[in-house]
């Protein structure tokens, strides 16, 4: 990657590709902009502390199921600036290898209280997607322009650092003197693969001394600096077709599986699974085909895995309804041919974005939105753009970290008081 023409085409690619794929769910409203991040001249107080966190977090590596070096990174930072902070550790997967390492959430909470009040929850993960890719940034002495790149550099270390700056600032201006701990910071694992960090902590917050009661909790992940009225949820399913096997020179003694699954797939694509006005259409990634054993061999079993965007709700069983349409539409192609084995997943998560100053949006990709039980309210922000997110190219401007720390006081502003 060339970093030197890099700001120019992640800023085009980025306006370019929302145009397309992305819908508003409602009119845009007028975003509020702040010296601190716009000018040139007159940096943030905070700018080397937010360098400083950002960078360090992008050096350690953190792939999914990898996450305890990062962990332990944020528990002494965070505790060597006053906060409360402890590791949650969380049990393995039932299909976990015995090599596994051990897996932690990190929490933590402004101190010296040891038995806190939280009413915000402010959350991100600390994994990350394959492979490494290590920090790099286009100016030693930084400035709002300034492109740092890396694995998470974006998904999701700029929201963690700007997060923690943001806290930290308030706490050092007395906005939020006398009720900081009812801000609660909870960086989770396993986001990027199957959620569990932040569902074993939901399941387990009960255990807590006392139970933290959030009335809000806002969530990072990159939106380009816009606040997420809400995004598709998502359902994916294992689909074997079962066919008979014989000689390829006579195809009517056989059944092909690999065909009968091609042209159930088909079906599925050209089919409208649910679609509604605020999320568009639900659609379907074969991410995976798998079949037969030779060419020359009439192929009696072949696979394929799917994952589904899913646009339509209700957020509980969504998924469902949507998994169970697209195995009508395959049994309408061959009723004996198939099975399935499908994790229903979720519908349409709807989040606030009723914040003045901020633009809204929303997007296509899953987070741990649902995976947060309870009766809170939902913000959905961050910096950084999801059309590098995951790619070789994962880069964000020092001046998009920085506008994300002044909107994530306002968040956590607006959150303590409504």
């Amino acid at each position: 990657m060339k970093l030197s023409s890099f700001p120019a085409v992640l800023l085009c690619s980025s306006l370019a590709l929302g145009s397309e794929l992305q819908k508003p769910l409602k009119t845009a409203s007028t975003a509020t902009t702040s010296a601190a991040y716009e000018s040139h001249d007159a940096p943030p107080p905070y700018r080397d502390n937010l360098v400083s966190l950002h960078k360090s977090l992008v050096d350690i590596p953190s792939i999914s199921d990898d996450e305890s070096d990062v962990g332990k990174f944020l528990v002494d930072y965070l505790a060597a600036r006053g906060f409360v902070a402890q590791l949650q550790y969380v049990p393995p997967a039932s299909n976990a290898s015995e090599s596994s390492r051990p897996h932690f959430n990190v929490l933590a909470w402004p101190g010296p209280t040891r038995h806190p009040s939280p009413k915000v929850l402010v959350t991100s993960h600390i994994d990350t997607v394959p492979p490494f890719i290590p920090y790099t940034r286009t100016d030693e002495d930084p400035n709002s322009d300034t492109v740092i790149a890396g694995r998470g550099s974006v998904d999701a270390k700029a929201s963690v650092a700007a997060q923690i700056i943001a806290l930290q600032d308030l706490l050092e201006q007395g906005r939020i003197a006398g009720v900081g701990d009812s801000v609660m910071l909870l960086y989770v694992i396993g986001e990027e693969t199957s959620g569990d960090g932040m569902r074993y902590f939901s399941d387990a917050r009960g255990k807590l001394d006392p139970p933290p009661d959030f009335k809000a909790a806002i969530f990072g992940e990159p939106t380009e600096g816009r606040l997420v009225c809400g995004h598709k949820g998502i359902t994916g399913c294992n689909i074997t077709a079962k066919g008979r096997a014989g000689h390829s020179g006579y195809p009517s003694l056989g059944k092909s599986a690999t065909e009968v699954l091609l042209r159930g797939l088909v079906r599925v694509l050209d089919t409208d699974l649910g679609s509604s006005e605020d999320f568009g259409n639900t659609t379907v990634n074969v991410g995976v085909i798998e079949g037969g054993v030779a060419a020359n061999v009439i192929p009696e079993r072949a696979t394929a895995r799917v994952a589904v965007r899913v646009a339509i709700g209700p957020e509980l069983d969504g998924g469902k309804i949507v998994a169970e349409r697209l195995q009508e539409v395959l049994r309408s192609v061959d009723e004996e041919a198939f099975e399935f084995d499908c994790k229903f997943g979720y519908g349409v998560v709807k989040c606030n974005c009723d914040v003045q100053g901020f633009e809204t949006t929303t997007v296509n990709y899953g987070t741990d939105v649902h995976n947060l039980e309870g009766n809170h309210t939902r913000y959905l922000y961050g910096p950084g753009s999801i059309f590098v997110a995951h790619g070789p190219d994962e880069a964000i401007r020092l001046g998009d970290l920085e506008r994300a720390v002044e909107d994530y006081k306002k968040l956590i502003l607006h959150a303590l008081e409504s």
